[in-house]
């Protein structure tokens, strides 16, 4: 009878797939239309730039955030243009030839010498080197917290003790008392693979999350922690509770749809929201914020190692890469959009019945 009955679950679930999943790919942007950390409108035009050379279009966008206090459009130019430099740098050594004193040149520096440092087996040793030029760049920067966001980082690859990183950390938000990367850098040295436990990220993250204004992205803080939980194993005070991950999730919900379907701004966060949908089996969900990211896939979490979904359904297309954060990113999005197909009733719309329901809901 058991047999039987598992028989029949599985030829309805493939009835259904087969008749709902082409009208549910059919909502999505194709495939070989999506965008991995694609650049805004004004980065875009200094990346260009600084393709063919020249550094003054990246000079100026750094000026311009730094004079108008665009503090969270600052941090992600700074590392986007660092990971530019990180294969093609010539364009920042001529800057930095033109204008060594330049803060912006040093801080894209600096965040360049970082990030190479961290990937160094000797990290610690060449981190503790890099010390002076981070401390120069954030010294310079009486209201700037991206060079405190670049400090709480280095920190904590140089195994700072608990006093040093509190330091840093008045230090930055003193400059921005709610900037996300410096939040997010903080909740790093707060989690279980680093300093502290699942139970002080939560707490961190929750609270950063209740004072946060309504449309700032650390609202989405406790689901980062989530990310987190799920990914590392369970320390001193064990594993984090399901119902925590699920409010987490469900605050970052709200979030997300506060901004409009397709904004670049909340990219990063959506990716990070649809992973952990997907890892909680919240199928309908998953695939609603899939629709709302629109062409807008970004490196984390999908570039993290493990960022495969487990037991992906069969085809192609789902066997990607190591290393491929675009290939694994549209495994998630095709084993989602497989699940809330089976799951959905013959005569079903694509959503009702289907939302939590299967292993890892609630």
């Amino acid at each position: 009878m058991h047999s039987t009955m598992s028989l029949l679950r599985a030829l309805l679930g493939t009835a259904r797939s087969a008749r709902h999943a082409p009208r549910l790919a059919a909502a999505l942007v194709p495939d070989a239309d999506m965008l991995l950390d694609a650049p805004d409108e004004r980065l875009s035009p200094a990346l260009v730039a600084a393709a063919l050379g020249d550094p003054e279009p990246a000079a100026k966008l750094l000026a311009t955030t730094r004079d108008a206090g665009e503090w969270e459009d600052r941090d992600r130019y700074v590392t986007r243009l660092a990971t530019f430099a990180y294969n093609r740098g010539d364009w920042l050594t001529g800057w930095l030839a033109a204008a060594p004193g330049d803060p912006d040149a040093l801080l894209v520096t600096a965040q360049l010498a970082v990030r190479r440092a961290w990937e160094s087996p000797a990290r610690a040793e060449r981190l503790r080197e890099l010390a002076p030029l981070v401390r120069e760049v954030a010294d310079e920067a009486p209201h700037d917290p991206v060079p405190w966001r670049l400090a709480l980082d280095h920190a904590r690859g140089a195994h700072a003790g608990h006093a040093v990183f509190e330091s840093l950390w008045e230090q930055a938000v003193r400059r921005s008392p709610h900037h996300y990367g410096c939040h997010v850098a903080a909740l790093k040295y707060l989690s279980a693979q680093w300093y502290g436990s699942h139970r002080a990220a939560f707490d961190f993250a929750e609270q950063a999350a209740d004072d946060a204004a309504p449309d700032s992205l650390v609202g989405a803080l406790p689901v980062r922690a989530a990310y987190d939980g799920l990914r590392v194993p369970p320390g001193p005070d064990g594993s984090v509770p399901a119902g925590r991950v699920d409010r987490a999730v469900d605050r970052a919900l709200a979030l997300s749809a506060a901004f409009p379907a397709g904004d670049p701004w909340p990219a990063e966060v959506r990716n990070l929201l649809a992973y952990v949908l997907v890892e909680r089996g919240r199928w309908t969900e998953a695939w609603g914020e899939f629709e709302r990211i629109g062409p807008y896939a970004t490196s984390f979490p999908w570039g993290a190692r493990g960022a495969v979904p487990a037991d992906p359904p069969p085809g192609p297309r789902l066997r990607p890469g190591r290393g491929d954060p675009l290939l694994h990113f549209l495994a998630a999005r095709d084993r989602a959009r497989g699940e809330l197909a089976r799951r959905t009733p013959l005569r079903g719309t694509g959503r009702g019945r289907a939302g939590r329901g299967g292993p890892g809901g609630h």
